[in-house]
């Protein structure tokens, strides 16, 4: 009673009514453990969003899937960009651990701006690593956007250029003007990294040939079907014949046999070697391409 006089003459139940100011009192004589965490979300004492810190190999693979498929509309910093809200305070983001909460919207998209993203358990693994990466706290400066992301160095980004892409590029041939068909470095950047116009807001950029994932389907019997690959899973497997003429078939195990044959494949590879002086040094290279 003593404590409620007290509180009362604070004018704390004029303010907040008398129940508030019981359950408080109530409350403070909780023992220790019962009481809420210092830290933690909505704590008094600590940080209010949580802290991890992932593994930072995971990051770096993480990193270099996330700038490819999510980083056009949700910013490189996950801080949100033209086309995407901020990944930074969202509350699924912070609701996951190793990517079992945004695995759900990476494979379902949500229609008609995000589109699904067939993504191994492993690479979802390692985009959640990337997004705990990003420490928060109660104030986040403002995101500065820098003039421009061509800082690299050219006669490096040549270099590695000759010694990972010149067997399929040419400077000359095909990536001849290759900077001049796009408006913006970041978004040539965007396109050298895993070109293709994939339904993921960048679209097809003049003079660019949109690549095409294609697979032979052999059923038991030995009769082939051919065309662009429209899914596959555990479960189907479907593609587009020349014609239009779609053709799904039900998989179990190797049957039928599915030979995909995917022309991104090296640049797929690559993804998870890359350094940021390599994804710098390349894209100061390739603006030069006028």
């Amino acid at each position: 009673m003593r404590d409620t006089r007290r509180v009362a003459e604070m004018g704390y139940i004029r303010c907040f009514g008398a129940g508030v100011v019981i359950a408080a009192i109530a409350a403070s004589a909780l023992p220790a453990a019962q009481q809420a965490p210092a830290e933690g979300r909505g704590g008094g004492g600590g940080p209010a969003y949580p802290q991890r810190r992932p593994d930072p190999a995971m990051v770096e693979r993480g990193k270099a899937i996330y700038g490819v498929n999510c980083a056009f509309c949700h910013g490189q910093d996950t801080r949100g960009g033209d086309n995407g809200p901020s990944l930074l305070r969202s509350q699924l983001v912070q609701d996951d651990n190793n990517g079992e909460t945004i695995t759900r919207v990476l494979q379902s998209g949500r229609p008609p701006i995000m589109p699904k993203f067939e993504f191994t358990t492993g690479q979802i693994t390692d985009i959640a690593a990337f997004l705990h990466s990003f420490t928060i706290n109660s104030r986040d400066p403002a995101r500065i956007r820098p003039e421009t992301i061509v800082t690299g160095d050219p006669a490096a980004g040549q270099t590695y250029f000759n010694r990972k892409c010149a067997s399929c590029h040419s400077p000359t041939g095909d990536l001849k003007g290759f900077a001049a068909r796009f408006p913006d470095p970041r978004t040539m950047q965007q396109w050298w990294l895993l070109p293709g116009g994939d339904g993921r807001g960048r679209g097809a950029a003049p003079g660019t040939r949109v690549p095409v994932v294609t697979a032979t389907i052999t059923l038991r019997n030995g009769q082939k079907f051919e065309g662009r690959l429209m899914r596959i899973d555990e479960f189907f497997v479907s593609v587009m014949e020349p014609d239009g003429t779609t053709r799904s078939f039900p998989r179990a195990g190797e049957t039928p046999n599915v030979e995909v044959h995917d022309p991104m494949r090296p640049h797929k590879e690559l993804l998870r070697v890359y350094t940021d002086k390599d994804i710098h040094d390349l894209t100061a290279y390739l603006v030069s391409l006028q």
